[in-house]
């Protein structure tokens, strides 16, 4: 009776493999597991711990060492030979005995099976929600929160140097700097470069890189992105993020400075002013009619008024 059960839970679960592997098709999607290895080498991941044992989101769980190839991104079974031990596995579960815990790598948020594949794929289709598992963590530079950052870090290796370089996912635990234009990181290094610089002067002493990216990100960034939040800015730029904004805003505000800024502007005005100027949701017609980048023209702006004309 048990061996029937489990027959035709294999079944149902394969016919689902079928059909989310058809509609992947349709949609042109990855529906596969991601393999760890490759992973862990595509984001520079090397340092590991003991993480212990704990209790597991299953929907978390998104790769494996191994058996990558033998279940889909749902852990529905692919291959015919994993029947024999996933029926095994499924029997266990109906006779109510207790199976041992898995064994999990974890990278950020997401975790990938070092053993107990066949485990996780049956109680996710049993519709259990955690599963135990000993756990390895293994250090990222970047922030991972799920599969989508692991394949953009990938496939992104300048915001992996940037992450790299700065340690501000260690400096600053939660920190999150998204940039949508490429060549665009190096901008910031040469932003923590220049503080340091100023760090020096201002300390009259050699400051360290990691102290001048902790006080660059609490002093220079992160005012700016709270002046993005409050202003609500980021509403007139519906494709770029709060860095972008950063970058653009600060070298704006350069910009004006060379044009002797009035007194009394602060960087909620600063940003606001940005926005308005340069929303993507209200073209500037300086910038539409003429294709020139709104920096471009700011820059052509502020030479005017050097050169005392109107």
């Amino acid at each position: 009776m048990r061996s029937d059960v489990a027959g035709a839970d294999y079944r149902r679960a394969r016919r689902r493999a079928f059909m989310r592997g058809v509609m992947s098709w349709f949609r042109r999607s990855d529906n596969a597991l991601l393999a760890f290895d490759e992973v862990r080498r595509g984001i520079h991941a090397q340092a590991q711990r003991d993480g212990g044992l704990r209790e597991v989101p299953i929907d978390q769980i998104v790769g494996s060492v191994g058996r990558y190839r033998d279940f889909d991104r749902a852990f529905l079974p692919r291959q015919v030979q994993t029947r024999d031990r996933w029926e095994s596995v499924d029997r266990a579960h109906l006779d109510h005995r207790e199976l041992p815990p898995v064994d999990l790598y974890k990278i950020g948020q997401t975790y990938f099976v070092k053993d107990g594949n066949h485990r996780v794929s049956v109680a996710r289709e049993r519709g259990q929600s955690f599963i135990d598992a000993h756990v390895i963590e293994v250090t990222a530079p970047a922030p991972v929160g799920s599969v989508e950052d692991l394949l953009d870090f990938i496939r992104d290796q300048d915001a992996l140097a940037f992450y790299e370089k700065t340690h501000i996912s260690e400096l600053r635990p939660g920190a999150r700097i998204d940039l949508t234009l490429p060549g665009q990181y190096e901008k910031l290094l040469e932003h923590i470069a220049t503080h340091q610089w100023y760090l020096g002067i201002e300390h009259k002493r050699e400051v360290p890189y990691s102290e001048a990216v902790a006080s660059w990100y609490d002093r220079i960034y992160l005012p700016t992105i709270e002046a993005v939040r409050a202003t609500g800015a980021l509403h007139d730029f519906p494709h770029r993020t709060e860095a972008d904004l950063y970058l653009w805003v600060t070298e704006h505000h350069w910009y004006l400075h060379q044009a002797a800024l009035p007194k009394g502007h602060d960087l909620n005005e600063l940003v606001s002013e940005y926005a308005e100027e340069h929303s993507e949701r209200r073209p500037n017609p300086l910038t539409v009619i003429g294709r020139i980048p709104p920096l471009t023209a700011v820059r052509r702006r502020v030479s005017s008024r050097k050169n005392g004309s109107s």
